[in-house]
């Protein structure tokens, strides 16, 4: 399969591998999508970079920002379920040709043809596991998204700060855990609607998909994210959400302290709150 990315090597080149490194900084590749970098250490969360449909009402809305054979950096890959836009072989494939391996959910290897990934570079996790690449730390823990057959989530210490990665999981006793269990800097949350899809026999269903408003904000106060991020509400283009939603949901409560809204291309930084520097609008 083929991915041709929107953009062209310049994002990569000039700015994910391109930038300046104080820290952590973390690039929105798009869906729940991630590259986290330190001074020494590269790693991928669910990078997902393909076109390809397997419906024809599903579509990606947001750019392709890359192609993942032109990455000269890349320590480790880590997927949290089994959905495609989430582990997929050819999007994370050529990423682990810098020495890393993909770390996923047993269940990702069962369903997709890994045939072309090597075995050494396969390595199944499950709560309560934790991988030490470089500087970070990334601690697997538990979720729970009724739509994947093995669904996980991920805590990354850093030595800026701690970042919590939901997946598409929905708030459960798990994340209770992990807020009991660490204290979160920076939380990824997916948020969407109730859709209406086609069903397998051709009727129209309704279908929640993804945390709703309540369910991002029970999910911030669950973890105790002090800043919010937003994913996956813009992925399809059938099934959107409005992030400003989030504003309203949270007024009553602890968390999030702020929310941030991210488009594909925009870098984070750990030790920067309320500071999303727009690709190509580097401030150093």
């Amino acid at each position: 399969m083929t991915i041709t990315s929107d953009w062209g090597e310049w994002w990569i080149r000039e700015e994910l591998e391109g930038a300046e490194v104080e820290g952590v900084s973390l690039w929105f590749l798009g869906v729940t999508g991630w590259a986290i970098r330190t001074p020494e250490t590269t790693v991928y969360i669910d990078p997902y970079f393909s076109t390809e449909r397997d419906r024809e009402y599903i579509a990606r809305m947001p750019p392709v920002p890359m192609e993942p054979g032109w990455a000269e950096e890349c320590d480790a890959v880590f997927c949290t379920h089994d959905h495609r836009d989430h582990f997929w072989p050819p999007s994370f494939g050529p990423l682990l040709d810098h020495g890393g391996a993909v770390h996923a959910p047993a269940e990702c290897y069962d369903i997709h043809d890994v045939s072309d990934v090597p075995e050494e570079s396969q390595v199944a996790v499950e709560p309560g596991d934790s991988v030490a690449v470089g500087e970070l730390t990334v601690h697997v823990r538990g979720g729970n998204d009724p739509d994947a057959a093995g669904s996980v989530t991920y805590v990354i210490e850093t030595p800026t700060g701690t970042v919590f990665h939901g997946g598409d999981n929905r708030p459960c006793e798990a994340f209770d855990a992990v807020g009991d269990e660490f204290d979160v800097d920076l939380g990824m949350v997916s948020y969407g609607t109730t859709a209406r899809r086609l069903g397998d026999d051709g009727e129209v269903v309704r279908r929640k998909l993804y945390n709703d408003a309540q369910d991002v904000i029970d999910a911030a106060n669950a973890v105790g994210i002090d800043r919010l991020v937003p994913t996956h509400w813009r992925r399809w283009r059938s099934i959107q959400a409005d992030p400003g939603a989030l504003k309203a949901a949270a007024t009553t409560f602890e968390y999030p302290h702020a929310i941030e809204e991210v488009e594909v291309g925009d870098r984070l930084r750990l030790d920067r709150p309320g500071v999303v520097t727009p690709t190509h609008l580097d401030d150093g």
